[in-house]
């Protein structure tokens, strides 16, 4: 089986997921070929998968110059993509200048998977990116899937014209399996609850090198810098924390437009010697974070989270995590057994739950063998990534 797997302005910082399912992939035996929308700032991904990636992608945007030349669309494939076109919601010069885009890039796509042999085309992404496939697939191209990765709010709109001619999408999460019957009219059936994987075999080995210290709390974020993530809330709840006794730091990975507005907020609680912002890490890095932590936070609030997949490296590495209840988290953590949910925004039940790891050793060790247990169990990039291959064989 030989595929595209269409991922926008890869690779980006947070695009390790996808490079782990396509090696996953290619390991089951399956033929992939990288394909992006356009080329992203890669100073800006500090992964040492970036280089190798991004050589060997193909961007559809800006076309090749032979994307309009032989063979030609045929009318009646330029007359269904024109209705496709028109079908988009809004209007003004923005949404012609739109279409055009998206109708070179979607010829572009089409050209690439016939020159490639493409049988399928996986896009992870439910913006722009699926009506690119959308538009190939009227233009010739082949049949194409979609992962939708979050709160459809967030994806912009016309999602059922996106959807309509998708030979399956998969929901990261039960609560986007009901967003898409619900929103799109797409059929139940053609909806698969999936996640992206993540990688345990060396997670496995992450977490010898824990104090396990008594009173004494290491808490990490790995999240980027933005009001989405709720640093904030972390972080007046570890002031409320410290103030009860508890000897908690707190490092927080990622980086963002929220860099100033935290700095502030530490500097004003006074909480310098306690909470250290060390920028975007390398995968490497992460890990070894991880390994010395004790505990993981999400504070997250709104939309857009669905699967985290930071949450789903903390389990592996063996940690307890402190979750907001957002996107799939409850469907991922159960409270009190292998992590800790709170309702977002609760500044203070983040606290309590600080404090409790702190203080009882027994609680945190046991709640982290528990979710090393849970990831090993359901969040194996190996075992997701054959799920995703299957579907797309039975297509």
């Amino acid at each position: 089986m030989k595929i595209g797997y269409l991922v926008p302005e890869f690779p980006s910082q947070t695009h390790i997921f996808f490079w782990r399912e396509v090696q996953a992939l290619r390991a089951q035996g399956v033929t992939v070929q990288l394909i992006s929308t356009r080329r992203p700032d890669m100073a800006l991904c500090r992964h040492e998968f970036a280089a190798a990636a991004a050589a060997e992608t193909h961007y559809l945007f800006p076309p090749a110059p032979w994307t309009w030349g032989f063979p030609p669309v045929r009318p009646a494939q330029l007359a269904a993509a024109w209705r496709y076109g028109r079908g988009l919601s809004a209007g003004g010069a923005k949404l012609a200048l739109r279409r055009c885009g998206l109708f070179a890039a979607g010829v572009e796509l089409a050209r690439y998977a016939e020159r490639e042999r493409l049988e399928h085309v996986h896009v992870h992404s439910c913006a722009d990116a699926a009506h690119v496939a959308a538009l190939s697939r009227q233009v010739g191209g082949p049949p194409y899937s979609l992962t939708l990765h979050g709160d459809l709010t967030v994806y912009g709109a016309d999602h059922a014209s996106k959807m309509r001619g998708a030979a399956f999408v998969d929901a990261v999460g039960t609560h986007l399996l009901r967003q898409i019957v619900a929103e799109t009219g797409t059929p139940a059936e053609r909806v698969h609850v999936t996640c992206m994987g993540v990688d345990l075999t060396r997670l496995r080995a992450l977490g010898a090198e824990r104090a396990f210290a008594p009173g004494a709390l290491h808490v990490v974020t790995v999240a980027r810098l933005n009001a989405m993530k709720a640093h904030h809330h972390a972080i007046a709840a570890l002031r409320r924390a410290v103030d009860a006794g508890a000897d908690v730091r707190y490092t927080i990975a990622g980086e963002g437009e929220q860099r100033t507005a935290i700095e502030a907020q530490i500097h004003s609680l006074r909480l310098e010697d306690r909470v250290q912002l060390v920028g975007t890490l390398a995968e490497g890095e992460v890990f070894r974070l991880l390994s010395t932590a004790d505990a993981f936070v999400l504070p997250s609030i709104g939309a857009g989270e669905a699967w985290p997949v930071s949450v789903m490296e903390a389990m592996g590495a063996g940690l307890p995590v402190i979750s907001s209840v957002i996107g799939a988290t409850p469907e991922m953590i159960v409270s009190g057994d292998d992590g800790i949910l709170i309702e977002q925004g609760d500044e203070s039940a983040l606290a309590d739950a600080l404090i409790l790891l702190a203080r009882d050793v027994g609680v945190r060790r046991r709640m982290g063998e528990r979710a090393r247990a849970t990831a090993e169990k359901r969040f194996d990039v190996r075992a997701t990534a054959g799920r995703l291959a299957a579907a797309i064989r039975s297509a």
